[in-house]
């Protein structure tokens, strides 16, 4: 892929913001559970960061994806996971289909605030019974007069607990389970949303929230798209989401194998740095070359993606080599660190604690597996799931 000077630009001004406006208050953030969104996402729509990709006439860049590809890169400078993690949500997550299939009445009153800062979005896809089963969901937005009356609820929802709107995905008919489904822009304060806190066993700096919907009544007009096309919708934007979560893999794994050579370096046992042992030289340099032949893969994808292509195949393999390596380089540095890298505020267990998340969320390890299964040999892992 060929980098632009402004390339360069947008990935110096995110790395510099997290010098100076993340990383310093995230030792606090992780203590409280929760980071204040709307202050730093406003700090960051000055800047322009939350709307790269998106159209100039709401307040975005205009760029094409291998631009916000780089400022998702550039984040994994950050030393917690849950902050990086919760801007993804905002500018690659809840935001993208409003983008490209919201009305422009839709997209002046959710999308510009978001790109300014001014508003904190989520998305509302999983549920207790249905995480990565996304056709499995039980919500329900059925039509009133001019309304969407909705019930249900939502699960581990990042950004839930701040988020000023959601873009939900709901079941708007009965029927086939792949076209019955809308996505709509739910304003939070909308009366009938109750919001319960969850705790996690990492990315703590990153609220997380249990959405309940109780006769929630919103517009129709805050549907996005057609009515019934919210499966194939979300789909699209989960290609986003998976790209960004591998791009924004990368310098972290790095950062994680150059910490872990310095630490090795200084720190001796028998005589000798740890570093000099041939089992871990060779296993850092395995490493570093798995970072990068998930690099060219990611880079790859992307390239494609700006293209015009569909990266469903590639973009699920990305996401799911992201999730993997993350484990493996956390876990084989952390043994490199010794009783150090099982202490609480080590970088390493910090990695540990918020990678696991990676092979989860936005679709879990099997499912990426499916997928490509499906895309690369024509089979299908998972025929019972559908209904006609």
């Amino acid at each position: 892929m060929k980098f632009t000077p402004e390339h360069t630009q947008i990935s110096d001004t995110v790395r510099k913001f997290v010098a100076n406006e993340i990383n310093p208050f995230t030792a606090e953030w992780e203590k409280a559970g929760i980071f204040p969104a709307h202050e730093l996402f406003k700090k960051m729509g000055d800047l322009g960061l939350l709307g790269i990709k998106y159209p100039t006439e709401f307040g975005g860049m205009g760029l094409d994806f291998s631009y916000s590809m780089v400022a998702a890169e550039a984040l994994g400078d950050c030393n917690v996971g849950g902050v990086p993690m919760a801007i993804g949500v905002q500018t690659d997550m809840c935001t993208p289909a409003l983008a490209r299939f919201g009305s422009d009445e839709l997209r002046a009153a959710y999308l510009a605030p978001a790109i300014a800062g001014d508003m904190v979005g989520c998305i509302g896809v999983s549920e207790v019974g249905g995480g990565s089963d996304v056709a499995a969901l039980k919500t329900t937005a059925r039509k009133d007069g001019g309304d969407y009356v909705i019930n249900g609820s939502k699960m581990w929802i990042t950004n839930g607990m701040q988020a000023d709107w959601c873009c939900l995905l709901a079941n708007t008919s009965e029927g086939a389970v792949h076209k019955n489904k809308s996505l709509i822009i739910v304003p939070m304060d909308a009366p009938g949303i109750t919001r319960q806190k969850i705790e996690k066993i990492g990315m703590h700096s990153s609220d997380t929230a249990q959405l309940f919907f109780d006769n929630v009544r919103v517009p129709q007009r805050n549907l996005i798209g057609q009515e019934g096309m919210g499966f194939m919708l979300q789909m699209l934007q989960f290609q986003e989401e998976r790209l960004y979560g591998a791009a924004g893999s990368l310098r972290s794994l790095d950062n994680l194998i150059d910490q872990t050579i310095a630490y090795t370096r200084e720190r001796k046992t028998f005589g000798q740095p740890i570093l000099n042992n041939q089992v871990v030289h060779f296993r850092l340099a395995e490493l570093r070359t798995e970072v990068e032949c998930l690099r060219a893969l990611t880079y790859r994808a992307v390239e494609s993606y700006v293209g015009g292509k569909d990266v469903t195949k590639l973009a699920s393999m990305a996401k799911l080599k992201a999730g993997r390596l993350s484990r493996e380089v956390a876990d084989s540095c952390l043994q490199y660190w010794g009783g150090m890298g099982f202490t609480a505020d080590n970088p390493i267990s910090q990695a540990y604690r918020d990678s696991r998340l990676i092979s989860i969320g936005g679709g879990a390890d099997e499912i990426m597996l499916g997928i490509i299964c499906k895309l690369d040999m024509g089979i299908d892992p998972f025929p019972s799931r559908h209904v006609s």
